[in-house]
């Protein structure tokens, strides 16, 4: 790996670890910054080397200033166990994303318990980003797009993906949906 990759890569370390510390998802995060969703994910994957400006304006959306970005120093999180009600929120609105870990530094795994209300979606925008994820339908029933595949799944079923591909998520039916996923690395 050259230095700018694991410049680029430590950038991107850093600003997921103190986004997730301030509570924020990558589309809140996006839209306080007046940003595409998009630039905070290739920046975490560090795939985005920003100028000094460009960071700024991300890390206004937090807010942090400059210097206290590149004083923060993220621990990794050494909790093995965890009680339902120590999982971290991350999500908002009509789709909670329950994260098992508040903060992930150092961590090359994100599982999430997903709840989806009635009707709830990721969005028109299909997501896309680096990393693969996969999850398992509890209860409810949720429709997974995946590229140009369409598929309704139940309780028990299950998907994978490579999650370059552009994909969204929509809970069909009367009732929420519930999947346990898991993302690597984390990317959301």
């Amino acid at each position: 790996m050259s230095n700018d990759t694991d410049t680029g890569l430590d950038l991107g370390r850093r600003l997921r670890a103190l986004r997730l510390a301030h509570g924020l998802s990558q589309r809140a995060l996006a839209k306080q910054a007046g940003v595409t969703n998009a630039t905070i994910s290739l920046i975490e994957a560090g795939r985005m080397n920003p100028s000094v400006g460009a960071l700024k304006r991300v890390l206004d959306g937090v807010p942090v200033s400059l210097s206290d970005f590149f004083a923060f120093e993220p621990k990794a999180e050494r909790q093995v166990f965890f009680a339902a009600e120590e999982l971290t929120e991350i999500g908002k609105g009509r789709i909670s994303y329950r994260q098992v870990g508040g903060n992930l530094f150092g961590r090359r795994l994100q599982i999430l318990h997903e709840r989806y209300s009635a009707g709830a979606d990721t969005g028109r925008a299909p997501l896309s980003h680096d990393g693969e994820e996969g999850g398992i339908v509890i209860s409810g029933r949720l429709e997974v797009t995946v590229g140009d595949e369409r598929k309704l799944l139940g309780p028990g079923d299950a998907y994978a993906f490579d999650s370059a591909i552009p994909h969204r998520f929509r809970a069909v039916g009367p009732h929420d949906c519930i999947v346990v996923s898991a993302c690597t690395p984390p990317s959301f």
